[in-house]
């Protein structure tokens, strides 16, 4: 059973890029003279990330604390790592933002090209030149208004957890004065194996939006410091949603 609905799963899912890129690339091309910060692009990724994740029959997203994000605000959002999916399920907070992801996804077919229309800042983990520079890139970004979503553990997790958080993210709102928008995602991490293709049966995850953290109520102007704060307070708030599903 578990066979054929991922076959019928990766069937939709090809069939929907297949009729989408060409689409996608040619209103891209259109408006490429116009849409300078890829505001555009990027909202007509999200809204096909939102038509793709609520068709996939294999899964029930619940959506929470949405009002919570003040429309034309700018954040520095970050959001703990269960799997590849989560990027298509967060599309659900049907925000503008720049992703900040590391530099293999270019190379995955549809999602790197993806990244490259919508211009999402890439990063090498590895080369110290390539961080400070998506720092840089990134810290433009939020002084120009445009919020900035990250995953802060840097990689997905192994097992679930929230694993521990690098100091980026908080480095950058700390030096743009900018709210941190925490996000906890809960149920994709065994919806795709991470080195595989079998999908499993129903489940029901859940993206909860917290209260944003304000600049004068961070912890400490320390990115380490802060990191860990914000990584307890999301740790607890997984306990709570997982509580509530038992």
């Amino acid at each position: 059973m578990d066979i054929l609905k991922s076959a019928l799963v990766w069937t939709i899912a090809i069939l929907f890029l297949v009729i989408l890129f060409p689409l996608t690339f040619i209103i891209w091309l259109l408006l490429l003279p116009f849409d300078m910060n890829r505001v555009v692009t990027h909202r007509i990724l999200v809204y096909q990330g939102i038509a793709l994740s609520g068709i996939l029959p294999i899964w029930t997203i619940k959506t929470e604390g949405k009002e919570k994000i003040v429309k034309g605000s700018t954040y520095v959002i970050v959001s703990n790592h269960q799997s590849i999916l989560d990027v298509l399920l967060l599309c659900n907070l049907r925000y503008t933002y720049k992703w900040v992801s590391k530099i293999e996804n270019v190379k995955v077919p549809v999602l790197g090209w993806y990244l490259k229309m919508a211009d999402y800042i890439t990063v090498d983990r590895g080369n110290e030149e390539s961080k400070v520079e998506m720092l840089e890139k990134s810290l433009n970004c939020l002084k120009r208004g445009t919020s900035i979503m990250i995953f802060p553990e840097g990689t997905r997790s192994f097992n679930n957890e929230i694993g521990l958080y690098k100091r980026g993210a908080f480095h950058l709102a700390i030096e743009a004065g900018v709210p941190l928008l925490p996000v906890v995602l809960d149920g994709s991490g065994d919806v795709l194996p991470k080195h595989g293709l079998k999908l499993g049966s129903h489940y029901d995850i859940t993206i909860r939006v917290l209260d944003p953290v304000m600049p004068q109520d961070f912890s400490s102007q320390n990115p380490d410091i802060l990191a860990e704060d914000i990584r307890k307070l999301m740790k607890e708030e997984l306990k709570r949603i997982r509580h509530s599903k038992s």
